[in-house]
């Protein structure tokens, strides 16, 4: 634990470095495209609008009851959902060729490699900022409004960014040694995507009924994280604080593990990318 604190303090003398890696990552991703950082809101859009038309039709009648027959609610719900878990997936996966794709800077002695998973995460969560006044709008638009529980937004999206950070570390150092990971992480990442109540509510009746499907979304820690922005954002309601409680230790606990992984690797990483 005391050489964990001691590189993060050294990490954060790099935080310019961060910084302008960041803004870096931002200006690659659109360069040459016509509406530039626009696509961070049109990406989440795009995709709501999809997941609405096909499980707006495909769970009509059964997406919980308050719902009611509106799909506009529904589709809030969904981006609500949808919008913070494009950070988290999109986190994950480039996390997974992060070190490969810069091979060319971790080969630098001075270079810090874990500053990588750390711009990776941070460039997303820049994208999902871009897209929450967004969501905001669809909230006051189609009635749902906002409350003083809106203010508790800060704290999911921390937790959200530990986890994604402890994860990003523990993916990326692996990946470099194991490159079937990534092929892996993408099928594993549908799967979680349909265990984690995005495009339904925990009140769904199937949930509700089987004891086994509960637990196994209870286990899930974006279950807590995603339920976090549908209570403070769509509900207007408090967070579960223990539940996110938890779901913050578990998010502390992957990150020392994966920067341990990271920082135990780190020697071979120039050998291997």
């Amino acid at each position: 634990m005391v050489r964990l604190f001691d590189n993060l303090k050294e990490l954060y003398k790099f935080r310019v470095l961060v910084q302008n890696l960041v803004s870096r990552e931002l200006k690659a991703r659109y360069r040459g495209t016509v509406l530039g950082f626009l696509w961070s809101f049109f990406n989440p859009l795009l995709l709501m609008i999809v997941y609405t038309l096909v499980f707006g039709l495909i769970l009509k009648g059964g997406r919980g009851s308050e719902f009611g027959d509106s799909s506009t609610l529904y589709a809030v719900f969904l981006f609500t959902g949808l919008l913070p878990w494009t950070w988290f997936s999109a986190s994950a996966l480039e996390s997974a060729n992060v070190l490969m794709v810069n091979g060319n800077l971790i080969k630098k002695i001075l270079f810090p490699a874990e500053i990588l998973p750390v711009v990776t995460v941070l460039s997303n969560l820049v994208h999902f900022s871009l897209g929450l006044p967004i969501l905001l709008l669809f909230l006051i638009a189609f009635g749902k409004g906002l409350t003083l529980y809106a203010l508790l937004l800060p704290v999911v999206v921390f937790i959200q960014m530990v986890f994604s950070l402890g994860l990003g570390l523990l993916i990326s150092s692996l990946t470099v040694h194991f490159r079937d990971i990534r092929d892996i992480l993408a099928n594993l990442l549908t799967l979680w995507f349909f265990s984690t109540p995005i495009i339904y509510p925990l009140t769904f009746e199937s949930i509700q009924k089987s004891s086994f499907l509960r637990t196994l979304i209870d286990l899930n820690p974006m279950t807590h994280i995603i339920e976090g922005y549908h209570s403070c954002l769509f509900y207007g309601a408090p967070l579960h604080w223990k539940r996110l409680g938890i779901t913050l230790l578990v998010s502390l606990v992957l990150f020392v593990i994966g920067y341990a992984v990271f920082d135990r690797l780190r020697d071979s990483f120039p050998e291997e990318v």
